[in-house]
C-alpha cells in the first residue's frame, strides 16, 4: 500500500525535515509541499490524497480552522510546537497530534498508525456482503453498491445516484468511500465517487456517466485515465 502524503508548514526548514522522514519510510508517497493552508486547499484539489502532515500556526487561517471548512477531509497528523491544541485537534477526528521537535522515531509511529488505520478500511470493504445500509431523509434504504452509478458530494451531504433515483444522506464523501469496495470505484475530483463499470466515455476532463458529466481534476487526469483504461485502449 502506498500512502500519498501533502506536507504543509510554513516553516521552510520544517518542511525540509518532514519530507526527509517521508522518503525514508517505503509505504508514503510524498505529494507535496505547502506553505500555508491557502496552497492546500489549492492541491487537494488537484490531487488525490489519503495523508496530511499539517502544522497549526500559518498565515491566513491556521490549521485547525481550515481543516473545520473540509466536509470530507483525508487523514490528518497535526506537526505543531505548540501542546494546548491537543484536544481540539481530536475532536476533529485528527490521527495523531505530533509536537516538534519531532523524531523520526515518533513520525514513523505515526505513519504506522495510518498505515494501519487505512489497511483495515481496505479489509472491511473487501468482506462487504455487496450492500450497506444508510439513513436518507427519514427512511433507513439498503444500498446496493453494484447499483451506484456515482456519489457527489454538497458539504456534509452526499447525494447518490442510481439510474432510477437520486438519494440524499447527511453523511461525508469519505465515510460512505469506506463502505465501497476500492477495486471498484475511482475518486476523479475531490467532490464526486465514480462506480468505474458504469463509466460510458472519457471527452477532455469529463467522465460521462449515464448522461452525467463528472469532472476529472486536472493534475489527477492520468492516475484517473491510467484505472479506467487499465491497459484496455485499442489501438491501431
Amino acid at each position: 500500500m502506498k500512502i500519498k502524503c501533502i506536507i504543509t508548514d510554513d516553516e521552510p526548514i520544517a518542511r525540509k525535515g518532514l519530507q526527509k522522514y517521508v522518503d525514508q519510510i517505503p509505504f508514503l508517497d510524498w505529494n507535496g509541499n505547502c506553505a500555508d493552508a491557502l496552497e492546500l486547499n489549492q492541491m487537494l484539489g488537484e490531487k488525490e490524497t489519503d495523508l496530511i502532515f499539517l502544522d497549526i500556526n500559518m498565515p491566513h487561517i491556521s490549521g485547525l480552522d481550515y481543516l473545520k471548512t473540509l466536509s470530507d477531509p483525508p487523514l490528518v497528523i497535526i506537526t505543531t510546537a505548540y501542546p494546548d491544541y491537543a484536544l481540539e485537534g481530536y475532536e476533529l477526528n485528527v490521527l495523531d497530534y505530533l509536537l516538534k521537535p519531532i523524531s523520526f522515531e515518533r513520525f514513523l509511529k505515526a505513519a504506522n498508525k495510518a498505515k494501519d488505520y487505512l489497511e483495515k478500511t481496505t479489509t472491511n470493504n473487501s468482506e462487504n456482503q455487496g450492500y450497506f445500509f444508510l439513513k436518507c431523509q427519514k427512511r433507513i434504504e439498503k444500498i446496493f453498491i453494484n447499483e451506484i452509478l456515482f456519489l457527489e458530494s454538497m458539504q456534509n451531504y452526499v447525494r447518490l445516484h442510481f439510474p432510477n433515483q437520486i438519494l440524499t444522506a447527511h453523511i461525508t464523501l469519505k465515510s460512505i468511500k469506506e463502505q465501497l469496495p476500492p477495486h471498484k470505484f475511482i475518486q476523479p475530483h475531490k467532490s464526486f465517487l465514480v462506480a468505474l463499470e458504469k463509466i460510458q466515455a472519457i471527452e477532455g476532463n469529463q467522465l460521462f456517466v449515464e448522461g452525467n458529466k463528472i469532472p476529472i481534476s486536472k493534475h489527477q487526469k492520468e492516475v484517473v485515465l491510467e484505472k479506467i483504461l487499465n491497459k484496455r485502449l485499442f489501438k491501431k
